[in-house]
Parts: C-alpha cells; structure tokens; sequence
C-alpha cells in the first residue's frame, strides 16, 4: 500500500479489464436470470399460498419457510457439492465452469423466489378483495381474475421492493467464489494475487458495487416518493 499509487492501480485495471468485464458479465448474467426465475416461480408459489386447496398452500410455505431459514451460502454449496455432482455423474456430464454457472443460477432462482414470493404475496394482499370479487362476478375464472385484475395492481406497489431484493440478489453473486465462478469479485481477487496489489483491488470492487448499489437504491428512493405523491 505504502508504495503503490492511483496510476498502479489504473494501470492494472486497463491491462484486465477484459477479465472484470467478464467477471461483471457473470455476477449479471446470474442476477438477471435469477430475477426474472425468481419472479415468476415466486408469482406462483404466492398464488399458491394464497388461493390453493390447504395441502398445496401448506406445501408452498413450507418451501418458502425453508429457503427463508437457510443461508444462502449453504444452498450454493448444496448445490456445488452434492446436488450438481451427483446429476453430473448421472448423465455424464463434466464438471466445467457453464455447468457451474448454470448450477449458480439454479441455486439463485430457488433462493430468491421464496423471498420474491413473500413481496408478491403482501402486493396481493395490498389489492381489495372486492377486486377479486367483481371480476369473478363478471363471469372471469379465478386464475384468469388472477392474471387480469390482481397481478397488474399488485406489481405496481411491489415494484420498489422487487428492485430492493434485487439490489441484494447483486451483491450475493460475490458468494459463487465458493463454486470457482470466475464473477466479478474473483476476478478483482485473482487481479489482485497476481500483481502484488489485493488489498487495492478489493478497494476497487468494493467502489463498484457501491456505484452500482447507490444508483439502484436512489432509483428506488425516487419510485417510492412518486407513489406516495401519486
């Protein structure tokens, strides 16, 4: 540190800064897909929760309880040390890093759903149960009132908590090191064994993460003062 400078560490990062783009390529790629698996299964474990027969609903939540109730860090490892080896050596497949990523990804998308799915079961409860009642009056199925009526309403007052949950979807994709994803923290760690200067290039990804973190909290911030002055 003592005698390392702005310009060292300038340098090091313009010499790898292909390796940090794909390292970021990973950390969005496994957040995106995460999300957007999260939402969606989330979506149906809530609706579950809420309008299935009793045995399905108790099903729903305690899936949703589970996943809840464990660290995160303890799925991915099931996945990379049990899960994923053993379906690898069924089928034959080899243990490379696309299979890893997909084995993340997986371990993300079941995760996060059971947390997505406690925000869009609360946005369900935010809409009047009148609005179910009108719409099966209108000759609508209780899935179709679901999809028409109660989905759309819902999604607009989880929208902040769904952008929150996935600022911290984000900043979890640094624990894949522990599968050997090259993400974009490994890769600043890697950058930074290898030119003598890890403590900097922790530093550094730590600013990134914060740039990118602040910026999607400030845009939260701002959606939800537009709802209150709505």
């Amino acid at each position: 540190m003592d005698n390392f400078s702005l310009a060292s560490l300038f340098s090091i990062i313009s010499e790898n800064y292909t390796f940090l783009l794909q390292g970021m390529g990973v950390s969005l790629r496994i957040t995106v897909i995460a999300i957007v698996i999260g939402i969606l299964w989330g979506i149906v474990l809530a609706v579950l929760r809420l309008y299935a027969p009793k045995p399905i609903a108790w099903l729903a939540t305690g899936y949703v309880n589970l996943f809840r109730s464990i660290p995160l860090i303890m799925v991915l490892m099931w996945f990379y040390l049990a899960i994923g080896p053993t379906v690898q050596q069924y089928f034959g497949i080899n243990n490379t890093s696309g299979v890893r990523l997909i084995w993340a990804i997986v371990a993300f998308s079941l995760f996060e759903a059971a947390y997505y799915s406690e925000i869009i079961r609360a946005g369900f409860k935010s809409v009047r149960k009148q609005q179910m009642s009108a719409a099966l009056a209108l000759g609508m199925t209780k899935i179709q009132a679901i999809y028409h009526v109660i989905l759309p309403q819902a999604l607009k007052n989880m929208i902040p908590l769904l952008l929150t949950q996935a600022i911290i979807l984000f900043q979890d994709t640094s624990l894949v090191y522990i599968m050997s994803l090259n993400d974009f923290f490994r890769a600043t760690d890697i950058i930074g064994y290898n030119n003598n200067a890890k403590m900097e290039m922790i530093l550094f990804a730590g600013f990134v993460y914060f740039i990118i973190c602040f910026s999607l909290s400030s845009l939260v911030r701002t959606l939800q003062k537009r709802k209150r002055t709505a």
